[in-house]
């Protein structure tokens, strides 16, 4: 059965996310719903169009992608659906998903043309958004929806080299697919050099170290420590390899 996926930057607290699970749940009560991530990078589409490109691939074909990081709410920019490679992403057309359809060997934008009655200026999340994954779910947003092609999306990069999110452990994702090109190379960040590791176990307690992550990103931690606090970093940092090991 077809999931709707909740990608947001609410945060752990508030009554956001709920509210949008109302509406999806009165409209499709039968469809599952799997509350994936609620703490991307605040107000900054750029960097969580990288996190939420990594994040799809664990999640089938026919999946919807319920997502809203949207700084400009209320404003000039357009409500989308994007269709990529079977997967349908629902949200603001501010950057948020432009990493997914770069990435994707198929794509079809459409812009959403459907309000409700009492649609707010400030929660689209909840007034446009999930009303719309929620019909498209059960196969009711044909009429809703209007196809646009797009041809503006050239020089959006395919990776990004800077930090894109920190986990609960402190841990930095970055927007850097992991390549060969990068094997036992040295990361640098913030100025600091860190050297490659496959696991945790294999450096010393309190060592840095980046890796390959389970998204394929690249990513650096601090063993049974916090590289957020204990590097000093900040999401937007860039990365670079600089040397070999």
């Amino acid at each position: 059965m077809t999931g709707i996926i909740l990608f947001t930057d609410f945060g752990p607290y508030g009554p956001y996310v709920g509210q949008m699970e109302s509406v999806l749940r009165q409209t499709a009560p039968n469809v599952p719903v799997i509350n994936l991530l609620s703490n991307a990078p605040a107000a900054d589409p750029r960097l969580s169009s990288y996190l939420l490109a990594a994040l799809r691939q664990s999640f089938p074909v026919n999946s919807i992608f319920l997502t809203v990081v949207d700084p400009g709410v209320g404003g000039e920019r357009k409500a989308v659906v994007l269709q990529a490679d079977g997967q349908t992403f629902v949200g603001p057309d501010n950057g948020l998903l432009n990493t997914v359809a770069v990435h994707a060997q198929n794509t079809q934008w459409s812009q959403i043309i459907w309000r409700s009655k009492h649609c707010s200026m400030s929660f689209h999340g909840r007034d446009i958004f999930a009303p719309i994954a929620a019909k498209l779910a059960i196969n009711q947003a044909d009429e809703l929806l209007l196809p646009f092609g797009r041809n503006d999306l050239y020089d959006w990069p395919q990776d990004l080299a800077e930090v894109i999110y920190f986990d609960h452990y402190g841990n930095a994702m970055t927007g850097l697919r992991y390549s060969e090109a990068f094997f036992r190379k040295t990361l640098t960040v913030n100025g600091i050099q860190i050297k490659q590791a496959d696991t945790f176990s294999a450096v010393d307690e309190q060592q840095a170290f980046w890796y390959k992550n389970s998204s394929g990103l690249v990513e650096i931690a601090v063993n049974k420590g916090h590289a957020e606090q204990q590097l000093a970093l900040k999401l937007g940092m860039q990365i670079g390899f600089s040397s070999i090991c």
